[in-house]
């Protein structure tokens, strides 16, 4: 016959069962996304210090304000507490990853550039792959360089001639069906021979969006409506400074601190990444 009510509430199993969780260490790496439990605080870490005797933690909120905690117990990782211990660096004692999650090569030097070249479109393309696949990149001897724009792709690859044996690997953003951006490289791809260039793309307006929401205190990146200029929008929709062109590069390099690995990518730009790397190394 069941008992109708239950165990005993004092019985071992049921204390058991309402203990408060433990706090685990987690190391303060920078761009960690913590919340402070008695504020509420949510933000990345910045840095750790020292400040009167002890260790503080320094962290930034999505608006860009900055509060310091005490190192130590009292803060949650997605609604689990954790203990901050300060950050280590331990000796390697086995094979090591780079960022893009390849083996890395053991003092392995900078392989004489190809001919064969990876274009992005902009500045921000350019700093986000050397973040990720720049190891990988130098060891295979491959450079990245800017197209400043998708427009400028036909002209680029007239002059460049590309071969065989100089092939040109092209990431180009919001590369969807019907857009603009796919009409351009179509057309591109008709005045090469087939085989030396290869297109591919993300769907996303802007490289930022690549990067995790997550990463930055977001669930989502906020949608910004047409005719608007969508990095300003998306640092208004922030809350953030969006009034110079200073307020936009300040917000990219926030973004881009925030980037530890290709963990903190979506795949949609790792897959296409990783992509044009075999092509023009092949």
């Amino acid at each position: 016959m069941n008992d109708r009510y239950g165990n005993d509430v004092l019985s071992a199993d049921s204390r058991s069962a309402h203990r408060r969780p433990t706090s685990r260490p987690v190391p303060a790496e920078r761009g960690l996304v913590v919340e402070e439990v008695t504020t509420g605080w949510v933000g990345a870490i910045t840095r750790v210090e020292k400040s009167g005797g002890e260790h503080v933690v320094v962290l930034e909120d999505r608006r860009g304000r900055t509060r310091t905690f005490r190192l130590g117990p009292g803060f949650w990782i997605d609604g689990k507490p954790v203990e901050l211990v300060p950050h280590r660096p331990t000796t390697p004692t086995g094979p090591q990853r780079t960022a893009s999650g390849s083996l890395a090569a053991p003092d392995q030097r900078a392989r004489v550039a190809r001919g064969s070249r990876i274009w992005v479109e902009g500045k921000h393309d350019a700093e986000l792959v050397e973040k990720v696949w720049g190891d990988d990149l130098r060891a295979e001897g491959v450079v990245v360089e800017l197209l400043q724009g998708v427009d400028n792709l036909e002209e680029a690859l007239r002059d460049f001639a590309p071969s065989a044996e100089r092939k040109v690997g092209v990431l180009v953003d919001h590369l969807v069906p019907g857009s603009k951006e796919q009409r351009i490289a179509d057309a591109a791809l008709r005045t090469v021979r087939p085989g030396t260039v290869l297109v591919l793309g993300h769907p996303y307006v802007d490289v930022w969006q690549a990067v995790k929401p997550q990463r930055i205190g977001l669930e989502r990146w906020p949608v910004i409506e047409r005719g608007t200029e969508w990095k300003r929008g998306i640092l208004r929709e922030l809350g953030w400074p969006a009034d110079e062109q200073a307020d936009v590069a300040r917000a990219w390099q926030r973004i881009l601190r925030s980037v530890r690995s290709y963990a903190d990518l979506e795949p949609s730009l790792l897959g296409r990444v990783e992509e044009l790397i075999d092509f023009v190394t092949a």
